[in-house]
């Protein structure tokens, strides 16, 4: 997938700015940003639901704007909430999209196997737990034997055995080489399945890259000291502190762990003594709230 340029404007407000982004094939790429960052506009060009005000986009090494219907051959997706019939079982649910889209259904028993629905799939939808549910949706958007799968969302509103069967599921479709563009607020699990990512704030691109690389080079140091305000006020005049922070009782300073005993110096020339210090290498959550400034997911 290669999308260069690509914007959406409603009216005088632009939901997605000349978005740049590259997704390789086999990869889980992980696309975030608080609400309203433009994720799931972007999603729906790339589907056809929504037609760009500029720019473009090659999915499957084709275009959207001319090769539509072949990149929907290729391509399953799940866009918010999906809904399937409630009195009918997951098996047969998958059985009457697959006669909507002319599937065979010799493709729905390893679906739900992928999918680890086949000892509920004679089950009722409606008594499907939300997990259940979700790893349904994936199933049925992968039941024609697509190349890419695009899913919005698709771990919202999980409990955290839920969080982890989708986790699990997203593992075994990268061990099938699927690609797969996934948007999430539940970073911690970003952090673990996706190969890269793409933070988005106010429809632009703020940062992107490859997850270890990203997080190992923001490593920052953990101080602990009593006198916490005037260390505080001391450090964010010193010119390699790139930013410090309070967290629990503690303050975190954005500055290359090799400058440890430097902040030992400058707060002991002040007359302030260190209770701990280490180095702290910083979540994905917090790498997303230090880089769109806090705004909430």
């Amino acid at each position: 997938m290669d999308i260069s340029d690509l914007s959406k404007a409603y009216g005088n407000t632009l939901a997605v700015d000349h978005l740049s982004l590259r997704v390789q094939s086999g990869e889980i790429f992980g696309f975030l940003g608080p609400n309203g960052a433009g994720k799931t506009t972007t999603m729906r060009m790339l589907l056809g639901l929504v037609r760009p005000t500029s720019g473009n986009a090659r999915v499957l090494e084709m275009d959207i704007k001319t090769d539509l219907p072949k990149i929907l051959d290729r391509t399953g997706s799940i866009i918010e909430n999906p809904t399937f019939y409630p009195y009918l079982s997951g098996r047969d649910n998958l059985r009457a999209i697959a006669r909507l889209t002319g599937t065979p259904y010799d493709r729905i028993p390893p679906i739900l196997d992928l999918v680890d629905l086949t000892s509920s799939a004679g089950r009722k939808f409606k008594t499907y737990s939300l997990g259940m549910k979700q790893r349904l949706a994936v199933g049925a958007a992968m039941l024609h034997g697509p190349d890419l799968l695009i899913l919005d969302e698709p771990a919202n509103g999980l409990d955290p055995a839920g969080i982890v069967e989708m986790r699990d599921l997203m593992k075994r479709l990268r061990g099938e080489g699927r690609t797969v563009l996934i948007s999430s607020h539940v970073l911690h699990e970003i952090e673990q399945i996706c190969d890269r990512i793409v933070i988005l704030n106010r429809g632009r691109v703020v940062v992107q890259g490859r997850v270890s690389d990203l997080l190992g080079a923001s490593e920052a140091l953990e101080v602990r000291i009593a006198q916490i305000d005037e260390a505080q006020r001391i450090l964010e005049a010193v010119p390699w502190v790139r930013g410090i922070r309070r967290d629990s009782g503690r303050l975190l300073l954005d500055a290359p762990p090799e400058c440890a005993s430097d902040v030992t110096q400058v707060l002991a020339e002040q007359g302030l003594y260190l209770s701990g210090m280490r180095p702290q290498e910083r979540s994905l959550e917090q790498y997303f709230l230090d880089v769109t400034g806090g705004n909430g997911q």
